[in-house]
């Protein structure tokens, strides 16, 4: 069946290359647009969007720049092949908005990403552009009232209250601000029901897991890093597990019920579930 894009939003106020970018990127997410599969060519791209074709050109571009996709001179631009690719959040995270309930599991430490990646569907959701009727969001993260392994000095490698505090607070701030966002929304009529849980637990993550709606999963590493922070008003140099270096794989079940993308989504269920129903404690974001 030939691919045909969908009718962009004639609210939408972003730069005509950034919609069809947007566009063209949530067809080839939940493969509408296969791996493998060419996309229509510039000149039907052109004439379906009804812009020019330097804007179609620059959205090329950046679907490139993201991965999603490869140009071959001569041939045209086809979706990438390789599925367990570095990924970004941000884009997925808007689309699993388009669902009526919406699901979100989060196991890290402070969810500072998600809450970067939940600006722009927060806004679409409160100008009517996304309309979901349930939003579900589980956090489970370390208990930094006990010792971790990082963060730590530098200078021993030894623990430090004023690290965890420091820390504590950091996901404290994220969380508190992701549930009130949500919780708006649901004061103000636009969401039917909201929920953000909170669960610690005493270990360490060295990676991060997001699954989202139970059907993609991102995963990623902490790099550890010499860093140099303030805590309790004394600058500390520390070996800091640092989320924003971490690079983050995509697995769909979009690939396939057979699928090692669908396992790996399967499984990352699994163990979040597990550990959200045996060693993760409740956690009061209103505790003082």
């Amino acid at each position: 069946m030939t691919f045909v894009p969908e009718p962009l939003d004639p609210d939408d106020d972003r730069p005509p290359y950034e919609q069809v970018a947007s566009s063209l990127g949530a067809a080839i997410r939940t493969r509408r647009l296969a791996p493998g599969e060419k996309l229509p060519s510039q000149k039907e791209l052109t004439e379906h969007y009804g812009f020019a074709r330097a804007t179609i050109q620059r959205a090329l571009r950046d679907l490139e720049d993201d991965g999603l996709v490869v140009s071959r001179k001569g041939s045209g631009v086809y979706v990438r092949n390789r599925t367990e690719r570095p990924a970004g959040l941000r884009p997925y995270v808007e689309q699993a908005f388009s669902k009526r309930q919406v699901t979100i599991d989060f196991a890290g430490f402070s969810s500072e990403t998600l809450h970067g990646a939940l600006q722009e569907p927060l806004d679409k959701i409160r100008v009517g552009r996304l309309t979901p009727e349930s939003i579900t969001v589980r956090l489970l993260v370390p208990d930094m009232s006990v010792p971790q392994a990082a963060p730590v000095r530098k200078s021993d490698g030894a623990d430090d209250e004023r690290l965890r505090a420091r820390m504590h607070d950091i996901m404290l701030g994220y969380a508190r601000s992701i549930r009130d966002a949500f919780s708006e929304l649901q004061h103000l009529g636009l969401v039917a029901q909201t929920s953000v849980m909170v669960r610690v637990h005493s270990g360490t993550p060295f990676f991060k897991l997001y699954v989202i709606n139970q059907e993609d999963a991102f995963f990623g590493y902490y790099p550890i890093r010499p860093n140099k922070v303030v805590a309790q008003g004394e600058a500390i140099e520390i070996y800091d597990l640092v989320g924003k270096d971490a690079t983050l794989f995509h697995h769909s079940v979009n690939d396939g019920e057979s699928s090692s993308g669908t396992q790996q989504v399967q499984q990352a269920q699994m163990w979040f579930d597990s550990v959200w129903q045996t060693i993760g404690r409740d956690f009061d974001l209103d505790a003082r």
